[in-house]
């Protein structure tokens, strides 16, 4: 039976990570809304919020794990060294991307549907790629986790949203969230079976670590091969009042990343489960304060 302190810890944690990404959805949709002044422009930069949020959760992890935390010193401990990290944090920086560009040709209530059931992915890839195995009760969490965002993005979906799309394609845009979940799955899944195999290696240098090579590859696509890291920069330079927003949103992601490691490093096996549920809660609270938002 788990003691009462992990339940507590467990509780602080959903409660943690629901109300830091429901904030930074609000934040989210309010930056995507709001004309700012003096010239009355919008935000168009969306995804260089994943390339802020990667650098914030970097440096933020980069200084913990410099002042507080010291590695093992035997030669043979098992600590993850930073080139591990290069492809879930790929997967991880590509995922993002897909999402957005599905939004373009799907409604948002159909990708909040489709994305519910993001700890399926997960289970897929772990039992594919890892050779892991789920009781009967972790199925029918995340059965129960994804039957219930889907009927609240059900209930909320309108049809006059399917005519401000840019280009509706059903199927193109079902098929990149699909990757974008799978892309997720990977991620998570390697991040639990990374902990398996370093056991020395802290939840803060696993967030320093995929957060350096989400911002490089990121910094990369947005700076070298497109306008988007630019554009959003000159746009913050000239509205302020845009900024206040871009660092509340980052600071969001560095509170529930911190948050969501918390389970990783401390949660038992009679808690597995319920770390389990966690993955899936991340991005349900963030989908469904745009979702509430963006109902008619």
């Amino acid at each position: 039976m788990p003691k009462t302190t992990d339940i507590v810890r467990l509780a602080f944690c959903t409660a943690g990570i629901y109300a830091a990404y429901l904030t930074q959805g609000l934040v989210q949709e309010r930056l995507s809304t709001t004309k700012y002044e003096p010239d009355e422009a919008q935000f168009k930069g969306i995804i260089f919020l994943n390339l802020a949020q990667s650098i914030s959760c970097f440096v933020y992890a980069a200084l913990v794990s410099l002042i507080f935390e010291r590695g093992p010193k035997a030669a043979d401990s098992k600590m993850a060294k930073f080139t591990d990290y290069i492809l879930p944090s790929l997967t991880n920086s590509i995922g993002p991307a897909l999402g957005v560009q599905a939004l373009k040709n799907i409604s948002y209530p159909a990708q909040v549907l489709a994305k519910s059931c993001k700890m399926i992915p997960v289970m897929i890839v772990g039992t594919i790629l890892h050779r892991k195995r789920y009781s009967l009760t972790e199925y029918l969490c995340a059965f129960f986790i994804a039957g219930g965002i889907s009927i609240f993005a059900l209930f909320k979906q309108s049809s006059a949203v399917l005519g401000k799309l840019a280009s509706p394609n059903a199927p193109l845009g079902y098929a990149l969230v699909f990757c974008n979940l799978f892309m997720d799955g990977y991620t998570n899944s390697f991040q639990d079976d990374l902990k398996a195999r370093k056991p020395d290696t802290s939840a803060m240098q696993f967030m320093c670590w995929i957060n350096f090579w989400c911002s490089v590859f990121s910094g990369i696509y947005q700076f070298g091969f497109s306008d988007i890291g630019m554009s959003a920069v000159d746009f913050l330079t000239v509205h302020p009042a845009a900024v206040k927003d871009v660092l509340l949103f980052c600071a969001c992601g560095v509170f529930g990343q911190c948050i969501h490691g918390i389970p990783l490093g401390v949660a038992r096996p009679c808690l597995a489960r319920l770390s389990l549920a966690m993955c899936g809660m991340r991005g349900s609270a963030q989908d469904s304060a745009g979702l509430a938002l963006r109902a008619d």
